[in-house]
């Protein structure tokens, strides 16, 4: 009888231990409820000193993780595991999210501080009434270059890239949509274009730039760039900011044939944990001082209006980052264009990478 006394307490307090080591982990990966905001954004996309702030005045604690793009992004969330509180998704993983339901609706009574962004940048076609969704960061897709490296080149078209001279010395972003846009948009076609035929042709003239191309890569293109064992890159704009930060040598343009101009927005995935504190830290993301300081910081550019006039006028006037309306015209976002297309858009930018080996 002893021994079976004896196995039942130990049995719960075994049971005991596993109840608060799952606890502790649960909390460790995200899901520690009313205390924590788990927020899940892209690498080094925000100033980890507002991360600080934020904890010393809400009293929460922040759990942070990043991801690399938006699908893998979308998959983590669509699997569960973690409750993620805030994610930063781009405008046409904001529609799929919408789609496949995993978004909650966002309380504006609870953020006071949206009256600071522009209004350009609020009522989009991928979040009419921003019902789900709240601007983070904007920016362009375009090429940085160094003009040093290069016998008198300039970007004001995607055609210069075809230019013999470059031989070797363009790097491209590790993107289908960034990649086979810019065939597209060298072609005259639109970027989000689902015609076949548009989309074959700007794969077999993208195989025509091979030569030029040293490297298909991801975010090594910032040094190589620095360092200056290239020319020429695609990239977004906050990069390339960065890159021009570390090396005064190079510039950034948007080719005339147009291009993509991007949003990432914070939304509340539907698993989300602490509704209350994601809120809270979407407002104070939007306030003035904050994303200022965010900008600043990350280098690309704010939709908070408000924060604009007070930072430093000669980055916020400068044209590259901060095109006026009547340019951004001219750029187009990326749709959400459905599973089918979007595979046709990865298997045509696998076949021109296979070229490009």
């Amino acid at each position: 009888m002893k021994e079976i006394i004896r196995a039942t307490i130990a049995i719960i307090v075994v049971c005991a231990l596993l109840f608060f080591v799952n606890d502790y982990l649960n909390k460790s990966s995200g899901n520690a409820g009313n205390d924590t905001v788990t927020i899940y954004n892209w690498g080094e996309y925000i100033d980890p000193e507002l991360i600080a702030q934020f904890e010393d005045e809400s009293g929460y604690r922040v759990v942070y993780e990043t991801f690399d793009s938006n699908e893998a992004m979308m998959t983590k969330i669509e699997q569960g595991g973690t409750s993620y509180d805030i994610a930063v998704p781009s405008e046409y993983a904001i529609e799929k999210m919408k789609e496949n339901n995993l978004l909650l609706p966002i309380d504006h009574s609870k953020i006071p501080n949206l009256e600071n962004i522009d209004p350009y940048f609020l009522d989009l076609s991928f979040d009419p009434k921003n019902e789900f969704s709240i601007p983070y960061f904007w920016g362009t897709v375009g090429i940085v270059y160094n003009p040093t490296l290069l016998d008198g080149q300039t970007f004001d078209s995607w055609e210069a890239l075809w230019d013999s001279s470059l031989k070797g010395q363009i790097l491209l972003v590790d993107g289908a949509r960034e990649v086979i846009g810019m065939g597209l948009n060298s072609l005259g076609y639109s970027l989000n274009s689902t015609n076949v035929s548009e989309l074959q042709e700007a794969t077999d003239k993208l195989k025509k730039l091979t030569p030029n191309v040293k490297a298909i890569i991801g975010d090594e293109v910032t040094q190589l760039m620095v360092n200056e064992e290239a020319a020429v890159a695609l990239t977004w704009s906050g990069q390339a900011a960065d890159m021009m930060w570390e090396n005064e040598e190079l510039d950034y343009a948007v080719p005339q044939e147009g291009s993509n101009l991007w949003f990432d927005n914070m939304v509340i995935p539907k698993t989300a944990a602490n509704i209350e504190g994601a809120h809270a830290f979407i407002n104070f993301m939007l306030d003035v001082e904050v994303a200022a300081q965010n900008a600043d910081y990350v280098g690309y550019s704010t939709p908070n209006l408000a924060a604009v006039d007070i930072m430093d006028e000669e980055v916020t006037s400068d044209e590259r980052f901060y095109p006026p309306e009547e340019q951004r015209d001219n750029l187009e976002v990326y749709n959400n264009l459905g599973l089918e297309m979007l595979g046709k858009y990865n298997e045509l930018f696998l076949e021109f990478k296979m070229s490009a080996n």
